[in-house]
């Protein structure tokens, strides 16, 4: 008779974990995330991502359902390195905005939108001829994660038709309007690229029925300039739906001083670049300088990767505005709306609140973030019959 087998029990040592040849540093091993880092990447989402969430069901926000069950879109060229640029980069928290090394650029930026918005802004919604709740309604065109929504919330609006080239910056957008705790008014939000199709790809008859007293395009109409083909199919999304009286708000890059810029470099210099710690722009070469798809190279430090942009000469941008029946009545740079309203009451708390300076009027930028907000201008166009 064969005898049974049993085995033993394994033994476990109790010895601690302490080996004598390593062979890798000690501080090559691999740390926990922080909380702050669980935070800044819970929301992000990367190219994987994206594809599996490509066709979802029908969100709260009123979008047809062809729409958002449409997958996602693939873009040519340098539009793919734009669109891949923003929707790589991940939404964060409040607390991790207000850690980037150019939070106070970014403040400032965000004070100049809300001069912009309460000048023009606020009266086009406040004539808005229709009665009901709210103030009018706004096209956000180029919304990208939704940096503007508290702007519009505070303008008391009705309605708001946002949209963006970056699908992905979208549902960003979306969701940062649904945990809005003080929205008050609608929204809808639609991955549309403006400058090749209509906006009645993204949004109903219904949606489209009653028109815009304020069209907004905040840092992103320039990319509308790589052709005639798309800065006109830009015009057109602005005016279409704009009714008469109605105001079309932007922010741009200042078009005459990056040249002057390219100019001052040495003549034979073959870096066409300039800039300094904060931000970068890299021309091609220096002769050519067509109206459209005058290509140059951006870098924003801890905002914008290199990204290919397109000089939008102002003369031109104007005579093509007026054939939509957009007429400018306010063209400014950086620097001189911030002196033509440090002093105003409205404006100087605003400044202190949104943390361009203290209550003392010390500045939260430093010289390098001055010299790059100050690349910009601020506009304003009135629809006339």
């Amino acid at each position: 008779m064969t005898p049974q087998t049993t085995s033993s029990p394994a033994v476990v040592s109790t010895l601690p974990y302490n080996p004598r040849h390593r062979l890798t540093p000690a501080g090559s091993v691999l740390t926990p995330m922080t909380q702050d880092e669980i935070q800044l990447y819970k929301n992000y989402r990367g190219i994987g991502t994206q594809r599996l969430t490509s066709k979802r069901k029908r969100g709260p926000s009123g979008e047809p359902e062809d729409l958002q069950e449409r997958p996602a879109k693939r873009h040519a060229g340098d539009v793919e390195m734009v669109v891949d640029h923003y929707n790589l980069r991940p939404e964060v928290g409040v607390k991790q905005r207000k850690e980037s090394q150019i939070i106070g650029l970014k403040n400032f930026n965000n004070w100049v939108k809300s001069v912009l918005i309460t000048q023009f802004g606020h009266p086009a919604l406040a004539a808005n001829p229709s009665r009901g709740r709210g103030r009018g309604k706004v096209l956000d065109m180029g919304c990208g994660k939704g940096g503007d929504l508290m702007k519009w919330s505070k303008a008391r609006i009705r309605e708001l038709l946002a949209v963006d080239i970056a699908d992905v910056s979208v549902d960003q957008a979306r969701t940062r309007w649904q945990q809005m705790r003080t929205a008050r008014f609608d929204a809808s939000f639609a991955a549309l690229d403006c400058y090749t199709e209509p906006l009645t790809k993204a949004f109903t008859p219904q949606q489209l029925a009653q028109p815009f007293d304020v069209v907004s395009m905040q840092f992103c109409m320039h990319y509308a300039f790589e052709t005639a083909q798309k800065a006109r199919c830009m015009l057109k999304n602005v005016s279409e739906w704009l009714r008469p009286g109605g105001v079309f708000l932007g922010t741009v890059p200042n078009a005459d001083q990056l040249l002057a810029r390219l100019d001052e470099l040495p003549p034979d210099s073959e870096d066409l670049s300039f800039g300094n710690s904060v931000y970068k722009i890299r021309f091609e070469e220096r002769t050519s300088r067509p109206l459209f798809g005058h290509r140059y190279y951006f870098y924003l430090q801890d905002a914008v990767e290199n990204v290919p942009e397109y000089i939008v000469d102002w003369d031109n941008f104007v005579q093509m505005a007026a054939q939509y029946g957009l007429h400018p009545v306010y063209k400014k740079e950086f620097h001189e709306v911030f002196e033509e309203n440090r002093e105003r009451d409205e404006f100087k708390a605003l400044m202190v609140r949104m943390g361009v300076c203290d209550a003392s009027g010390a500045s939260s930028m430093e010289d390098d973030e001055w010299e790059a907000v100050n690349i910009y201008i601020a506009f304003a166009f009135e629809k006339r019959q």
